[in-house]
């Protein structure tokens, strides 16, 4: 069953009381980056980032520059980055109520085992005329699709799992190493480490 809730972990600055940045695990970058899988993401994808409304085109730009290294599927980061069709190929949670998709196109061939060129053609529509003996094409075809790759994590998603992520308020997402935290305590023109607070909060659907 997925969680509810998941937490983050605030940068608070004391004096001003102002979040900084947020720090994530692979949970909440995943919801984040399958936010991308609505029909927004084909709308984000014909417009340049200069003309996008919001924080939508950090969230595009932060998957679309994301190292390899940190992603989990290079085919599920097509998916968001190229949408074709409703994606659920990443499995990710969402604290958004799941939406129904129609039922996926059957394919049909002909049951006439005695021609050759009968197996050479399939339809989606069970009424459809084999165009070699002219039998109807009524017999549900097996769709087989290649064994998944063995993964030493299984973890879905679209990022790994392995390192924390920051999140600023503009949606820019990164992940996290010391040489971005003392680049960004140095853009907020924080002197004084000490002033700094960690505040963890937890977010869910009400959120």
């Amino acid at each position: 069953m997925a969680a509810n809730t998941v937490s983050l972990k605030l940068l608070v600055d004391s004096t001003s009381q102002t979040v900084l940045f947020a720090e994530s695990g692979k949970d909440f970058v995943d919801f984040m980056f399958n936010i991308l899988s609505l029909p927004i993401g084909s709308v984000i994808k014909l417009l340049t980032k200069e003309q996008m409304v919001g924080s939508l085109g950090n969230l595009y730009g932060s998957l679309e520059n994301m190292n390899e290294t940190y992603i989990h599927s290079p085919e599920n980061k097509d998916t968001l980055l190229k949408p074709i069709v409703p994606n659920n190929a990443a499995n990710v949670p969402p604290f958004l109520p799941t939406l129904e998709f129609s039922k996926p196109i059957g394919i049909y061939r002909c049951g006439n085992y005695l021609r050759r060129n009968c197996g050479l053609y399939v339809s989606s529509d069970s009424k459809f005329i084999c165009p070699s003996c002219n039998n109807v094409m009524n017999q549900t075809a097996t769709n087989v699709n290649p064994k998944k790759k063995d993964s030493s994590t299984n973890e879905g998603g679209y990022v790994k799992g392995v390192v924390t992520y920051i999140i600023m308020d503009d949606l820019v997402v990164r992940p996290m190493s010391a040489i971005s935290c003392f680049t960004l305590l140095n853009k907020f023109n924080i002197k004084d480490v000490g002033v700094l607070q960690e505040k963890t909060i937890d977010i869910g659907m009400d959120e």
